[in-house]
């Protein structure tokens, strides 16, 4: 009896936690079985259970802990309490908290996120993805921009210009398109299949004037330059980074001092300038340069403060000190990137970007933009060249027939495949489902973190996978290698707007910690303010959490007290292992918190792991979503599985990583036993999924075809061929043209054709020869090889075609 009580008073502890119930009703339970045991003679159960509710309520009650308790936690929060600088203050002001902050909590309510369903685009932003992306796209051919011109075709730049590409952000009332974040990222993701394209596109409606000036522009500043913007009068470039300032944007060196000088006979109030910026995107051909730069006022003309801090202003290209036009080289696809440089560079002080109210506002103004243009433009990339690639790989290894069957057939093949039509479809989750939040006015800090680091390391993966699978027809470079270039520039999409390894060790789960959590910032607010009362309902909120987290990350892992879920029963066991794995990521952030403390800013590795659950955690939401939402295509069910799988494997060894490394090992004995049980549960996809996406991106499907949607399929519109639609016309024909395959393979076989029938044509003359053919099978047997062989075919050059200069050739075989 005693030990059915005991488990009794656990089983209602445990209960009250998991539901964040609070003090009372654990010292009810304790003192309901408390009762209990006395009256059937469990003395010390009695004891223990009444010690336990005594201490409950000492420290839970808040009439009771608010004078003897929270001051003396109060006064060590105090002293361990990281300390946040101004600039991380500005960083974590900046942008919304929104589903991330549920995956913080531990109890995700997902109604919360599937409440604001993607509306999809309107009439006039679908036309012009369907039409102007189509034309502008069709106009570009990889190794003709990246190496015989290293520059867009002129024809092509016109025609951005005077479709309005450059002035998609801007509002209509300025001469601009005014579309959405989900039309942005539709663009995007259609010109992806040319790196020089997108990036061209994409960086003037990311971080830029464009943006800068919509937000905090004088009205004036609005007038001039957002129509100039919008119709390419203008092309605009920021520069922010320089040789000792990358990702570390705020220890920038360039300076600005306020003085007066002399301009046309009379005496201007302005600023000098002296500054040094490197990888500034379109800069080479920019008519206006933003720049970041450091404000110093010395001789108090503008009033007391002598150091403004970083402000952004505008910067005419022909302005007098400035050197601008030579260019870098981008590795793989040389866009416009180049160099910024300027001395002595005098500007009156309504060059700032919002006049001189604005000035010292420039950090601030600067994240508030990153967190909405970095969750658009690289992952919309990111996730176009996933698609383009699902177009090509899928295409090319079912036309490539080695061993008398298609490579798609081979196992060995079909695990890349797969993998490749997974990452697309969490990409195009991700990136479709994170802009419709922007167009609903969140503003995702944290969401943009993830999305930029973990879409284009999908992007890396599967352009390696795309070159695998390929083998020989994408290593050898030529116009029609349709992967080879953008494979070589993929490190760009890496190291830019926040280098890859600085955003997963640093800025997610770091910036995440304090912004997302629903106590953190609230605790630090109330130590700032020396405020002893908001800090009791802060912290002990806070520890309810703990217990809550660890409850139901603990009941969950046996299946018990599942999460609340309304989505269909394919999907629904998934959300409730995302709620199950969110309750154990929030009690293990709170672990790292409480026993690191402020070194765990430096415990990079860790925070590199936390971000990883709360980033798989995020993307498996969006998947989830989006299944939810959408109207599923054959096969569709088994991607969704296969994405859902692959996501938490990945979160469930981010999880076991954290634990075998957290310094404190008692504590992370503890959370090992609360979080995973039963060990790790979630191993990777199995093999029947991965033959069956294999099959279902190699072949003419519902589901290829799906994947393909927002990429570029049609032919026609340009002199350039598009290889996708080549693929898919082969693929329409697959079905009849394998059986031909066959049939003259096994007359071969039979010794029915001559042995030396090796080659496929040859094959199928004498088929039509020996009457194994009839003459319309022969007649389209010819065709159809004919644009096999033309897909698998390389280029080649003349011999003296890749020297630059023609002085060093060695005559290696001399007459």
């Amino acid at each position: 009896m005693t030990l059915i009580l005991f488990l009794a008073a656990l089983a209602g502890l445990l209960f009250v936690m998991r539901r964040e119930s609070g003090a009372k009703h654990a010292i009810g339970v304790m003192l309901v079985v408390g009762v209990l045991s006395l009256f059937v003679g469990s003395g010390w159960l009695s004891l223990v259970l009444f010690v336990g509710a005594a201490i409950t309520a000492a420290a839970g009650l808040p009439q009771f802990r608010i004078n003897w308790l929270t001051p003396r936690v109060f006064a060590t929060f105090k002293k361990v309490a990281p300390k946040v600088s101004e600039t991380e203050k500005v960083a974590l002001e900046a942008g919304t908290v929104s589903w991330d902050g549920e995956l913080f909590t531990g109890r995700p309510d997902w109604h919360n996120l599937l409440i604001n369903r993607h509306s999809g685009l309107n009439e006039e932003e679908q036309a012009f993805v369907d039409s102007q992306c189509t034309q502008a796209v069709s106009m570009c051919n990889a190794w003709d921009l990246a190496v015989e011109r290293a520059d867009l075709p002129k024809e092509l730049w016109d025609f951005l210009k005077k479709e309005k590409f450059f002035g998609m952000i801007i509002p209509k009332e300025y001469g601009g398109l005014g579309f959405s974040a989900k039309a942005q990222t539709a663009v995007l993701q259609k010109l992806a299949a040319n790196e020089m394209l997108m990036v061209t596109v994409g960086v003037p409606n990311s971080l830029g004037p464009g943006e800068l000036l919509l937000k905090y522009g004088t009205e004036e500043q609005k007038k001039h330059y957002l129509p100039r913007l919008a119709d390419g009068r203008e092309i605009p470039c920021f520069g922010l980074t320089g040789p000792r300032a990358g990702s570390d944007a705020t220890s920038l060196p360039d300076t600005g001092i306020v003085c007066k000088q002399e301009v046309d006979g009379k005496e201007v109030l302005g600023i000098r300038l002296n500054f040094e910026k490197r990888w500034i995107t379109l800069a080479p051909v920019a008519t206006v340069v933003g720049l970041a730069f450091r404000m110093f006022d010395p001789d108090g003309l503008l009033g007391e403060t002598e150091d403004h801090g970083i402000t952004c202003a505008l910067i005419p290209r022909d302005t007098d000190g400035m050197e601008i036009g030579r260019r870098h080289c981008p590795i793989g696809a040389p866009f416009m990137n180049g160099p910024i440089k300027g001395k002595d560079v005098f500007i009156p002080l309504d060059f700032i970007i919002g006049g001189q109210e604005m000035a010292g506002q420039g950090w601030r103004m600067l994240v508030e933009c990153l967190s909405v243009g970095r969750c658009i433009t690289l992952p919309s990339g990111a996730a176009g060249a996933a698609a383009y690639s699902v177009g090509t790989a899928g295409g090319f290894t079912r036309v490539r027939r080695q061993f008398n069957t298609p490579v798609a057939e081979m196992e060995g093949v079909q695990a890349p495949l797969a993998r490749i039509a997974s990452k697309t479809y969490i990409a195009q989750s991700a990136v479709n489902h994170t802009a419709n939040m922007i167009d609903r006015g969140e503003k995702p800090a944290v969401p943009s973190a993830i999305l930029k680091y973990h879409l284009t390391e999908f992007q890396r993966d599967i352009l390696t996978d795309a070159m695998d699978v390929h083998g020989g027809k994408a290593v050898t470079l030529g116009p029609r290698n349709y992967l080879g270039i953008g494979y070589s520039g993929m490190p760009v999409s890496i190291t830019v707007e926040g280098a890859n390894i600085m955003t997963r060790s640093l800025m997610i789960f770091g910036q995440g910690a304090i912004r997302c959590h629903p106590y953190v910032l609230k605790e630090l607010a109330a130590k700032d303010n020396d405020d002893l009362k908001a800090f009791d309902e802060a912290f002990f909120g806070h520890a309810g959490l703990i217990f809550g987290n660890a409850a139901r990350a603990f009941t969950q892992a046996f299946g018990i007290g599942k999460a609340d879920v309304p989505l269909d029963s394919a999907s629904s066991k998934y959300a409730q292992a995302l709620a199950r794995f969110s309750s154990a990521f929030g009690l293990c952030a709170d672990a790292a918190m409480s026993t690191l403390g402020g070194e765990l800013k430096m415990r990079e590795l860790l925070s590199a792991r936390l971000g990883d659950m709360l980033a798989n955690l995020y993307l498996g939401s969006m998947v989830l979503k989006n299944w939810h939402e959408g109207q599923p295509a054959e096969g569709e069910k088994e991607l969704m599985e296969y994405s859902m799988i692959l996501l938490l494997n990945r979160t469930e060894a981010a999880l076991d990583e954290f634990l075998k490394n957290l310094p404190n090992r008692p504590v992370a004995m503890a959370l090992r036993v609360i979080t995973l049980p039963l060990g790790r549960c979630w191993a990777e996809p199995n093999d029947k999924l991965t033959r069956t996406l294999a099959q279902a991106i190699s072949k003419d499907t519902p589901l290829r075809n799906k994947l393909l949607a927002g990429a570029w399929t049609t032919d026609g519109e340009g002199e350039v061929p598009n290889p996708v639609a080549q693929y898919n016309h082969l693929l329409k024909d697959y079905d009849k043209a394998e059986q031909l395959y066959r049939k003259a393979t096994k007359a071969y076989a039979k010794g029915e054709l001559p042995m030396t029938a090796l080659h496929p044509e040859e094959r199928f003359e004498a088929a039509l020869k020996a009457e194994v053919f009839t003459q319309e099978e022969a007649d389209f047997m010819r065709e159809y090889e004919s644009l096999v062989l033309e897909m698998l075919t390389v280029d080649d050059f003349p011999f003296d075609e890749f020297a630059r200069n023609k002085d060093t050739l060695i005559d290696h075989n001399p007459a």
